[in-house]
């Protein structure tokens, strides 16, 4: 179970790491019209949640390390990864799709999340 657990925890880490750097790269002109005009108070805090959604990597990184003395944290970290699901359903439910990509992020999202606590409730 632990083996498995590591396994998922890596790779939301990764996940985090990944999306993290490329919203704090990109910032927030990366995803928004080339002709819309600079966007600074939402650029700043779009590569400010980067930055802790990058930063989360390390708490995933730490668990993995440390998996064998954190008992409830593990869940509460799969609480996390299932809440970033749930923002995407209230998004695709207040303002629509964005595209079946993001739909399969989401469910990714879930079954990570319902994974997360379930491995740990088992182990």
């Amino acid at each position: 179970m632990s083996i498995a657990l590591s396994i998922l925890l890596g790779l939301v880490a990764a996940i985090c790491f990944l999306g993290g750097a490329n919203i704090i790269i990109k910032g927030a002109m990366g995803f928004l019209p080339k002709q819309s005009p600079p966007q600074f108070v939402l650029d700043n805090l779009f590569r400010f949640l980067g930055g802790i959604y990058f930063a989360s990597g390390t708490l995933f990184v730490y668990a993995i390390i440390n998996i064998a003395t954190l008992g409830p944290f593990i869940t509460l970290l799969g609480v996390i990864v299932l809440f970033s699901g749930l923002g995407r359903l209230y998004s695709r439910l207040s303002l629509g799709s964005a595209g079946k990509y993001f739909d399969y992020i989401m469910i990714v999202e879930f079954i990570l999340g319902v994974s997360i606590m379930l491995l740990e409730y088992l182990r």
